[in-house]
């Protein structure tokens, strides 16, 4: 009778364990990242007993009851979730965020909720541990925007023109010709444009400051097409207080000169020069490579998210605050987002809690309906304990 008790108490230890594993599943519903977990049955050792038996004797065996032998983590894939913000992160595909603590920890985790802290380090927002990537040389460095918040101004080289420049003009001015100098300020000039006498087709073209005379060239065309030969023009452009500037008029694409009367619309179509710019915006494409946008229009490339990736379930245990922690780094991989079997990622989004509640509510029922049988069996033992101490009083 008190083995029975002691049997159906393993199974009432057994199911209030399944009960706390769902338990925290639910609870953890909404939890990005989050990863569930189930538990694992055993039954306990036997004795053996014996029962008489026409050839003598049979090996009866009677169990000890119920064990559990730990938890199994499901990785399966969550939901794609949008946020709105473009530095939260999911990874389509295997692969889980390496996050590098203070002490030098190194954690794990599928949740990609990240920021820059005010170091211009990106951080995990759940943890505020660092965000790691990968180098040049292919080594963990932490991501960091602290030398990328502007973009350096660039030197206008080249100047394009447009239009149609009529070939009966005795002269044409194109103002308002933007030039970028390398700190950035920019200056207005003029181009002036006079046909070589005596040669039908060729142009003296003048880049002017004002009053003052920059440098001059000759461009060409024939049948009103620009001739390759001599379809650019080279100066050199001093800003007062600056180095000089080397600068191409390039009238090679989308220039005419066909006979137009007067009129004529030749005019700037762009320049290459920009000036200083803030950072405006901050995401990663799907290979993890950090892009950065700035106000005067420029990109850069950043680091690439680093992944880190096992090859059995028995190297990684849940540690807390969404993050996982190596058991055997043997079977562990780090790389990057699209190579070596790694998924894909997805900026803007978040992978939510893989926690099926259909499923958690199923296994609850069966841990209650175990967690009650098991209590009958103890009532019942006891009742039949009290009966067998009542007659032992008769």
């Amino acid at each position: 009778m008190l083995d029975s008790i002691y049997i159906a108490m393993t199974g009432l230890h057994g199911y209030e364990k399944g009960l706390r594993v769902i338990s925290n599943d639910t609870a953890n519903m909404n939890t990005p990242g989050f990863k569930r977990s189930s538990l694992q049955f055993s039954d306990l050792f036997y004795s053996s007993g014996n029962t008489g038996g026409q050839n003598g004797q049979y090996a009866g065996q009677f169990g000890f009851g119920l064990n559990t032998l730990g938890t199994v983590l499901n990785f399966q894939q969550g939901q794609m979730q949008n946020t709105g913000n473009d530095l939260d992160v999911a990874v389509d595909g295997q692969g889980l965020f390496v996050l590098k603590g203070e002490g030098g920890s190194v954690h794990y985790s599928r949740d990609g909720q990240f920021k820059f802290n005010t170091d211009g380090d990106l951080v995990s927002t759940t943890t505020g541990e660092r965000v790691m990537g990968l180098d040049a040389t292919g080594s963990l460095s932490a991501i960091s925007i602290a030398s990328l918040k502007t973009s350096a101004a660039k030197a206008t080289s080249t100047i394009s023109f447009s239009g149609n420049l009529s070939s009966t003009a005795t002269s044409q001015t194109v103002g308002s010709v933007t030039v970028i100098d390398a700190a950035g300020s920019t200056h207005s000039l003029s181009v002036k444009l006079v046909p070589v006498t005596g040669n039908t087709g060729s142009w003296t073209v003048t880049l002017q400051d004002g009053t003052t005379t920059v440098g001059t060239g000759t461009i060409g065309f024939i049948n009103g097409q620009p001739d390759p030969a001599h379809a650019t023009v080279s100066v050199s452009y001093t800003p007062g207080g600056q180095a000089a500037i080397p600068l191409t008029l390039d009238f090679s694409n989308n220039v005419t000169s066909f006979d137009s009367g007067s009129q004529s619309t030749l005019a700037v179509a762009s320049q290459n020069g920009v000036g200083p710019g803030n950072l405006t915006k901050a995401t990663f494409d799907g290979t993890g490579t950090l892009i950065l946008t700035y106000s005067n229009g420029q990109t850069a490339k950043g680091s690439r998210l680093a992944l880190g990736r096992f090859n059995s379930p028995d190297a990684v245990a849940s540690v807390g605050d969404n993050e996982f922690e190596v058991v055997d780094g043997r079977a562990w991989e780090t790389g990057a987002a699209g190579n070596q079997g790694f998924g894909s990622v997805r900026s803007g989004m978040v992978e939510i809690s893989n926690v099926d509640l259909s499923q958690e509510f199923s296994d609850l029922v069966i841990m209650q309906r175990g967690y009650q049988a098991s209590s009958q069996v103890v009532s019942t033992a006891n009742d039949m304990l009290t009966e067998l101490f009542a007659m032992r009083g008769k």
